[in-house]
């Protein structure tokens, strides 16, 4: 018989397989002498869709859950969010199931500006293009605005989906002058910073959301993409001199905060990150 876990956790998402998140958990309850079994829940795999999975968490004995890729967006509709800007970026990553329902975080939002200030510090943003304005993709033009990004060009296939994300940021009053592109290249023109906030680039979805003769210029880009680490649009950026931050700073400081939510429990994050760099999954060895 399999001892219960002092925390279950999950991540909803498609194309997780490769997901370090289960393993950040684990470690993470190992620094606190906790047992924690972290679940990857791919809709297509178990024969239901998101709302059932969704639906079934708590009879399932999950605590909490992430969900990522592509259902963030679908996840703030059917939890209770109090954190007003959570409300505002309307995707969720970060689920806490309550006595009086679930409750909805978003890690991506706080990761982004975590991993941008250990990164460049108090340096500006800049003019930013920002290609993709789904779920993560909201959560980093939010971050970027908190940020003071002086410009931010948002792009995007589905113009409306852009158009309506650029009319909730500038319902923030803040300075940001926020515009809509639908060529990459031209938001690309003179930017500061260059985001992809696309799965373009990831395992499964090959390829790179920005040519590399459009990066001259620019001084710094972000990938959220992590699996690789080393995707097409940071390789170019790289050697097109800009400094990069890597999508897995994004997955990191997410991680760390989601872990806060649902453990309540302080981290050791240099710790943390050490144990990460030296433990391979072992479903990831053969991979």
């Amino acid at each position: 018989m399999t001892a219960k876990p002092d925390l279950k956790l999950g991540l909803i998402g498609d194309n997780i397989a490769r997901s370090r998140s289960p393993l950040l958990h684990r470690l993470a309850g190992q620094q606190n002498g906790m047992e924690v079994q972290y679940d990857r829940l791919i809709p297509k795999d178990m024969n239901e869709d998101f709302d059932t999975v969704f639906g079934k968490c708590v009879e399932r004995g999950y605590r909490g859950i992430n969900v990522t890729y592509p259902y963030k967006e679908r996840a703030a509709k059917v939890v209770t969010i109090d954190d007003p800007m959570v409300r505002a970026i309307g995707a969720v990553n970060t689920v806490l199931f309550e006595a009086d329902g679930p409750k909805g975080q978003n890690t991506d939002y706080s990761g982004f500006i975590a991993a941008y200030r250990l990164a460049r510090a108090d340096k500006a943003p800049g003019v930013c293009c920002l290609i993709g304005t789904g779920g993560v993709g909201r959560a980093l033009a939010f971050g970027l605005v908190e940020l003071g990004a002086s410009e931010l060009r948002l792009v995007d296939r589905e113009a409306d989906k852009a158009k309506a994300l650029a009319d909730e940021l500038a319902a923030l009053g803040s300075k940001t002058k926020i515009v809509v592109e639908t060529d990459a290249v031209v938001a690309a023109t003179g930017a500061t910073g260059l985001l992809n906030g696309t799965p373009v680039g990831m395992v499964g979805y090959g390829g790179t959301p920005l040519a590399a003769s459009a990066m001259d210029g620019a001084e710094w880009a972000f990938d959220a993409v992590y699996t690789p680490v080393d995707t097409q649009f940071l390789t170019d950026a790289e050697a097109a001199g800009l400094d990069v931050i890597s999508g897995y700073e994004l997955f990191f400081f997410q991680g760390v905060h989601a872990w806060a939510h649902f453990s309540g429990t302080a981290l050791d994050q240099d710790g943390l990150r050490k144990a990460l760099l030296e433990t391979v999954e072992p479903e990831l060895k053969s991979a």
